[in-house]
């Protein structure tokens, strides 16, 4: 697979005029893309917006998405593959290698954003104001970047960039809240999934659900389950999978009659010693105080 270390790098390989910055490119891509039928890995974030033509499918756009321009984010190292790329109208790419991060707030702060983490069918789907700010700043990296170079140009550019993924983060949420009232709340059907591992026996001979478990089940990436769930419910994938393991824990404490090792190993726990921190962590007293509470 082809890995590409700097945007000049790409620039050379599209055919693109080298850019003015060896670890920032700024590119506007109209119709066809140069780097279409590859399959890469960068050292580079990638901000991507585009719109495609009617009837490209691509980064799984349904009905409750808005069928504007769609944004795409991705981190260093991750597979890009860009094929069938046909833009309706212009879109843009801004490569940004991470080390141009270097010292600045945005170093820690883009590795919070968990779009970054994203599969390409969870893409961003911008109604039309939203194409229009996300438009505007866009304009104002591409004009900075193209300026001639001095001690501020880094610090506009890179207030710019946090923008966008301020605004990207907002409209994630716009768009989580679209999805969960046209498809139904996400967290019913990971507790359905949740119950189906149980149910077929898989914490005996699979252990502990995992997110990637259950975010496969439900055709996501884990950490879009986790965001998706976090908006609906303010917990994580990984506390609800915890509170449903405890529930059990709990109900099986009070009628098995079981030892609370066996209760922990049969519910997929390696050892009882994390069991019983995470149970106290849920219900604030550890199994046997709680059995003998049970009993009282």
């Amino acid at each position: 697979m082809l890995h590409y270390k700097t945007p000049a790098d790409l620039h050379r390989i599209a055919g693109w005029p080298l850019p003015e910055n060896p670890l920032i490119s700024v590119v506007d891509c109209v119709e066809n893309c140069p780097l279409n039928g590859q399959e890469f890995t960068t050292d580079c974030y990638l901000i991507g917006f585009k719109k495609l033509k009617a009837g490209v499918i691509l980064y799984g756009r349904t009905q409750y998405d808005h069928t504007s321009g769609s944004m795409i984010f991705v981190k260093p190292r991750q597979i890009v593959q860009m094929t069938n790329l046909e833009f309706e109208e212009a879109g843009f790419m801004i490569w940004i290698h991470e080390d141009y991060f270097n010292g600045h707030e945005l170093h820690k702060v883009i590795q919070k954003y968990g779009f970054f983490e994203y599969e390409t069918d969870e893409a961003l789907h911008l109604s039309p104001k939203e194409e229009t700010i996300i438009w505007e700043l866009y304009q104002k990296v591409k004009t900075e970047n193209n300026n001639n170079p001095d001690e501020y140009s880094r610090e506009i550019i890179l207030s710019h960039i946090a923008s966008i993924l301020m605004y990207s983060q907002r409209f994630y949420k716009r768009q989580f809240i679209n999805r969960m009232d046209l498809s139904g709340k996400t967290v019913t059907k990971f507790n359905e999934a949740l119950r189906s591992y149980f149910e077929a026996g898989h914490l005996h001979t699979k252990g502990l659900p995992t997110v990637q478990d259950l975010a496969g089940q439900l055709y996501m990436s884990p950490r879009y389950l986790s965001d998706l769930l976090k908006q609906e419910t303010g917990k994580t994938a990984m506390d609800l999978i915890h509170i449903a393991l405890i529930t059990e824990a709990k109900n099986q404490i009070k009628i098995s009659g079981q030892s609370i090792a066996e209760i922990a190993y049969g519910l997929g726990f390696e050892n009882t010693s994390y069991f019983t921190r995470l149970f106290k962590k849920q219900v604030g007293m550890r199994p046997l105080e709680f059995k003998k509470h049970a009993m009282n």
